[in-house]
């Protein structure tokens, strides 16, 4: 189980509400509650454990590819291309899949330090709503905009 869970699902009940009160909400947002907190610990950690478990078969499929790239004597031109193509695709699947695990266990250890809805930017509050929909924000709305136009 992960720090974040462990976290919130055992230990005292204090420590517990102690961690959810750190957890910062914009104005006009309700306070988080230990079962929201429970929720998005749960989600994140089930995402986790699905991305792990996509990683290692893509990086299986990615092997089996660059493993048989060379295995094309009389292949002729389009059937190499091809072949790269879906090299070049898998390779960005892999990539954006260890991105995606990086922002998911990111987002746990902020969670289990307590600084889970802070924008790392501006050390603002996130938004609870923004959180509840994306998880894995690390950047408040404004400072997402900001460096997007960048």
């Amino acid at each position: 189980m992960n720090d974040a869970l462990s976290t919130l699902t055992m230990g005292s009940d204090e420590g517990r509400d102690a961690l959810v009160a750190l957890l910062p909400v914009r104005d006009g947002e309700d306070p988080w509650t230990r079962a929201e907190i429970d929720e998005v610990a749960h989600d994140l950690t089930a995402e986790r454990i699905r991305l792990t478990e996509e990683l290692v078969a893509a990086d299986a499929e990615l092997s089996d590819l660059l493993r048989n790239s060379g295995d094309g004597a009389g292949d002729d031109q389009a059937d190499s291309g091809s072949s790269a193509l879906e090299r070049e695709h898998e390779l960005t699947l892999v990539n954006n899949t260890r991105d995606l695990l990086e922002q998911t266990s990111h987002a746990l250890d902020r969670l289990a330090a307590g600084t889970f809805g802070v924008c790392e930017s501006c050390g603002q509050g996130i938004g609870k709503a923004r959180l509840q929909a994306f998880p894995r924000a690390m950047l408040c709305v404004t400072c997402k905009q900001r460096e997007e136009r960048r």
